[in-house]
Formats: structure tokens, C-alpha cells, sequence
């Protein structure tokens, strides 16, 4: 007597598709609906579209891999992974799968100029920029002196404030730290900048005696 085996089609679930910050490890599990007690289905991947994210060009097994992005814009990669179904001492190759790695650059805002006014004067709306592009860049400043008439902290830009200072130059340091987002789920932050809104007290004069 004798046995024919026959193995089923290599399988590989299709993963999702991922989505990381500059910097971040990937880890990316792939899986089969294939069985089998003594069955073993392994996993190579690779790289088929041009954008520079980091990874080997080629790999074998799950994807735990650093990746990067130094560019202003979103880098999305394509992946093609194919499995192989070994059993009885045979292989079978299945057919590829693609799914996508997306790869956020890191926040960034431009510098602001230092800001010197006079008490009671408006300063105008102060508007944060980055180099970056596409996404969302979300800004987060705080305050470290109320004195001046501008709140603690906040998100996006700075409204028009009214500057005060009583009897003594006022200055503030406002920390803004950036955050770009791509989607809801992913934030990816960045370095913070800071700089300073000074505001002098109104001139005054003490009345002398008549003389």
C-alpha cells in the first residue's frame, strides 16, 4: 500500500494595510487560514514600488523592521508577500498578496519672531506654518505667563489678544509643539519651538511738586 498526499494552496490572510511615524518598528504578523498537524507555512515579502521607507528590498517571515521617512510628504510602500505550504516533505508556493506600509514624516513648525508691544495694543492673530505637506499639522502651545493677557495653553493658531502689562515689562514664553496627522487613529509629533511676546508697561511719569 501507499499514500497520496495532496496539499492544499499555499494561503496568506491579506493583512492590513499599516500606518506608522518616521522612526517607528513595524510589526506586521502574517497568518493563513491553511491546517494541518504537521504543516508549516512560511511567509517572503517584497518591496515592489519605489518609495524609500527603510525596509530590505526582500524578507522572509513576519515584518519587524525599522522604518523611515525624511521627506515633508506621506510615503506609502506596497508590499507583495507570498506564502509557502510545506507538508509530507513537499512545498507548495501560493499565489501573493499586496497590502501597503504608509509612513508619516515627522511634525514640524516653522519659527516665530520674537514679539515686543505696548501695553493695550491688539496683537493680531499669530499663524503657525510647517514644510510639511498633505496630512494635518495640529499645533499645541502653552503659556507660561497669563500677565500678558493670553490664556495657558491651546490648540492651533493664537487669536488676537489684547497685550496688558501693569507697572513692569511682561514676557512670556509660548512653547508650540506640532503634530501631524494623517489619520484620526496616528499622531505623529514633532520638536517644539518657542519664542517670546514681551509687553512694556504704558509710559508713565510721577506728578512733581508745583514749584
Amino acid at each position: 500500500t501507499f499514500t497520496i498526499t495532496v496539499n492544499p494552496t499555499a494561503q496568506v490572510d491579506l493583512p492590513d494595510n499599516y500606518e506608522y511615524c518616521d522612526g517607528d518598528t513595524t510589526d506586521i504578523v502574517f497568518t493563513t487560514s491553511n491546517g494541518g498537524d504537521d504543516s508549516v507555512t512560511t511567509y517572503s515579502w517584497a518591496v515592489i514600488s519605489d518609495e524609500d521607507l527603510g525596509l530590505p528590498s526582500t524578507g522572509d517571515g513576519n515584518i519587524t523592521e525599522s522604518v523611515t521617512n525624511t521627506t515633508t510628504d506621506i510615503l506609502t510602500a506596497t508590499i507583495s508577500v507570498t506564502p509557502t505550504y510545506t507538508n509530507a516533505g513537499e512545498s507548495c508556493t501560493g499565489p501573493s498578496k499586496e497590502f501597503t506600509i504608509t509612513v508619516n514624516p515627522t511634525a514640524q513648525v516653522e519659527g516665530i519672531d520674537p514679539i515686543v508691544v505696548c501695553n493695550g495694543d491688539d496683537i493680531a492673530d499669530i499663524v503657525f506654518s510647517t514644510a510639511n505637506t498633505n496630512g494635518t499639522t495640529i499645533y499645541s502651545w502653552t503659556n507660561d505667563n497669563t500677565s500678558i493677557g493670553l490664556g495657558a495653553s491651546g490648540t492651533g493658531n493664537i487669536p488676537s489678544f489684547e497685550a496688558t502689562a501693569e507697572t513692569s515689562p511682561e514676557v512670556a514664553t509660548i512653547t508650540v509643539t506640532p503634530s501631524y496627522d494623517a489619520v484620526d487613529a496616528l499622531s505623529c509629533p514633532g520638536d517644539s519651538i518657542t519664542f517670546t511676546i514681551t509687553v512694556n508697561p504704558t509710559a508713565q511719569v510721577d506728578l512733581p511738586d508745583n514749584y
